[in-house]
């Protein structure tokens, strides 16, 4: 599971691989901490997320959008993701957790929002591979 940042026009892209397409959501989701914050500290607390979305791009979407919002409710950055995606009869499920690090303790840069900009979330011969931009 690898995450790499991308410059991107006024924005910043984050492209994560993973053996599965669990383990490439939870590295977009580390990107994304990445792209807030260079050196995360030790400390903070888990919170679980619970996620559903009819798409496999939309739950990306959806997931992230969280993240972003636990962020601004809880005065945390979410760091060390982890995921598990599942398709169900519904569409798709994430069910995930993050440690949320206050925000009080580090410096860090705003993501404003994802977007559906350019998204990819796509099997490859590796395993799984998303691309999302992100709006700063």
């Amino acid at each position: 599971m690898s995450y790499a940042l991308r410059e991107h026009t006024a924005d910043i892209g984050v492209e994560a691989t993973g053996e599965t397409i669990s383990d490439a959501f939870a590295a977009v989701a580390d990107g994304m901490a990445a792209a807030m914050c260079d050196d995360i500290p030790a400390g903070g607390t888990r919170f679980a997320l619970d996620v559903r979305a009819e798409s496999r791009e939309a739950l990306l979407f959806d997931y992230l959008d969280e993240l972003i919002y636990q962020r601004d409710v809880r005065a945390v950055l979410p760091v060390e993701n982890e995921a598990s995606v599942r398709e169900d009869g519904d569409g798709w499920h994430l069910n995930g957790s993050a440690r949320g690090v206050p925000l009080a303790d580090l410096s860090a840069r705003e993501v404003k929002a994802v977007t559906y900009s350019e998204m990819v979330v796509e099997e490859t011969n590796d395993g799984w591979r998303a691309y999302v931009v992100f709006d700063v």
